[in-house]
């Protein structure tokens, strides 16, 4: 073991503790996917992410840095929220990248591309393809059992891969996905990670929220803001499958849920989802769907804790 340089950030939020937070180790030489798998069930957060030199193939393509990125239950090809922690605490570390104006990270999906983006100076990462399809009637009944949903409120329904897989959900209004109460256990046993999302109504969240629960209204006059007319998506992930009940904020899942619903024309090409809201988070993530097509996921990130681990 040695002393490594390390940061956790929290992502998705330019307010400390309101976000996501991601474990950065910031060099990650000699340590085997077992080390790195133990240390990432120990920290107990959705990721912990450790930082590698580039493969040669890779460098010569623009990569900057490798990132290998664990849960506690196991290594994802690719993580939103895990990017931008990554790509803000090498930046904040002095790395340098082979380009001014992005940094390119490689990952078990490639080369992903990050990149300074509006607004408020947020950078955002370049979604991997997405391929998508059908959920089939014993699995959409499966989940909505262990959500405790009613499947009449299933508006559509569709499993993302962009790297991770999710089973996405697009419900009938925001009430119903911010009092839902799952079974997380029952959801385990499906083996899907769930995601699910509703459109925001044009009244205000606190009316919504109280003509479903009481209980989340007392919520809502606690929390720190109410959510701006400009929130067009409410989202939550759950992801019980690799030991993660339910994630704060969750880049993947925005993305899928992004390409997914912008195909299809229920949301336009510029928007600004929620997410953590339940949790007592308020992690915002801007998406954007550039002239080619290509969708950007983006977010502030900021550092909580930097300093040593011995590892």
């Amino acid at each position: 073991m040695k002393q490594r340089p390390f940061t956790q950030v929290d992502v998705f939020t330019d307010h400390p503790y309101l976000g996501n937070p991601v474990a950065v180790v910031l060099d990650g030489a000699d340590l085997d996917a077992d080390a790195m798998q133990q240390f990432a069930r120990w920290t107990q957060l959705s990721e912990t992410t450790f930082v590698l030199p580039p493969t040669e193939a890779a460098q010569a393509q623009g990569a900057d840095y490798l990132v290998r990125i664990f849960t506690p239950g196991g290594e994802l090809p690719f993580a939103g929220h895990p990017t931008l922690g990554t790509a803000h605490a090498w930046r904040e570390a002095g790395g340098k990248a082979q380009h001014p104006d992005r940094v390119v990270q490689e990952c078990g999906v490639g080369l992903v591309h990050i990149q300074q983006a509006s607004p408020l100076g947020a950078w955002a990462f370049a979604a991997p393809a997405l391929q998508r399809h059908d959920v089939e009637a014993d699995e959409l009944r499966a989940v909505c059992e262990a959500l405790g949903l009613d499947s009449a409120l299933v508006l559509r329904a569709q499993h993302l891969n962009n790297g991770p897989q999710w089973l996405g959900l697009l419900l009938d209004k925001t009430a119903t996905v911010l009092c839902m109460s799952p079974d997380h256990a029952a959801l385990k046993k499906t083996g899907f990670k769930v995601g699910v999302a509703a459109l925001y109504e044009a009244q205000a969240m606190p009316a919504l929220i109280g003509r479903a629960n009481h209980e989340a209204l007392a919520f809502m006059k606690t929390s720190h803001h109410t959510l701006p007319e400009e929130i067009a998506l409410e989202v939550r992930g759950f992801a019980a499958a690799i030991g993660i009940p339910e994630d704060p904020v969750t880049g993947s899942l925005n993305a899928s849920l992004a390409q997914w619903l912008i195909a299809e024309g229920l949301l336009p090409t510029r928007y600004v989802a929620s997410q953590g809201t339940v949790l007592g988070r308020e992690g915002r993530i801007y998406i954007e769907q550039d002239v080619t097509g290509q969708v950007w996921v983006g977010g502030q990130s900021v550092t909580c804790v930097r300093g040593q681990v011995h590892l």
